[in-house]
């Protein structure tokens, strides 16, 4: 597999980040990212510092931090900084604009990892890899929840009529679900890709429309 992919996404920016930043925000979202945030961080030691790569508006991030965690975000999208900064204001939430092809913390500065509908876009996976295995502490891991290339239509829209979205945005993103399903890893090439990384490997499953790949350092 080509480390380097050919084609960029353009980064999300004013009108359409705040647009997406709206539809993450129903109740029904931020009710899943409490669960979420519950379940990727069992037994996770008080006090864990956590990187979010890519976090958006910052929801998830948020319910890290309410959770007692130090959490830091990293975004490379200079408006959804701006957002997240909003929504986390008054929490221990530290939201950086960068890249995590070249992410500026130290190594081993953190020990839990996250990263969630985003590492599809990336344009080097493997860069990417390389540089979550660098900030991580030994012994500290990494989650990635990413759309599975195999999902179906019937699929995507079973997970959309679980947003409680209006008719208009439910269409609009379930076009826009079937879009990035294009550019999404299978199974197998999420597995290829980690073995090529300093991981080495790693454990897919499959959790809806999704992917969830854990890597540990």
């Amino acid at each position: 597999m080509e480390t380097t992919r050919k084609h960029k996404v353009p980064e999300m920016e004013g009108f359409q980040a705040r647009w997406y930043a709206k539809n993450r925000g129903t109740e029904a979202q931020l009710a899943q990212y409490r669960r979420q945030a519950a379940e990727v961080t069992a037994g996770l030691a008080d006090g864990a510092e956590i990187l979010e790569v890519a976090p958006g508006p910052g929801f998830f991030a948020v319910e890290l931090a309410k959770r007692g965690y130090r959490v830091t975000g990293l975004d490379i999208s200079h408006t959804m900084v701006e957002i997240a900064r909003e929504n986390g204001a008054g929490l221990d939430i530290d939201f950086r604009q960068g890249d995590i092809t070249h992410a500026p913390f130290e190594a081993g500065s953190f020990d839990f990892l996250i990263c969630q509908a985003a590492f599809k876009n990336f344009r080097q996976p493997v860069a990417a890899l390389n540089e979550m295995y660098r900030v991580l502490r030994p012994g500290g891991f990494a989650v990635i929840h990413d759309l599975n290339h195999e999902a179906t239509a019937a699929d995507i829209a079973r997970e959309v009529g679980g947003m409680n979205l209006g008719t208009v945005s439910g269409f609009t993103t379930r076009q826009a679900l079937a879009w990035l399903r294009r550019r999404a890893f299978t199974r197998e090439q999420f597995e290829a890709l980690a073995a090529e990384s300093a991981f080495g490997g790693c454990s897919v499953t499959t959790d809806g429309i999704g992917l969830e790949i854990r890597l540990t350092r």
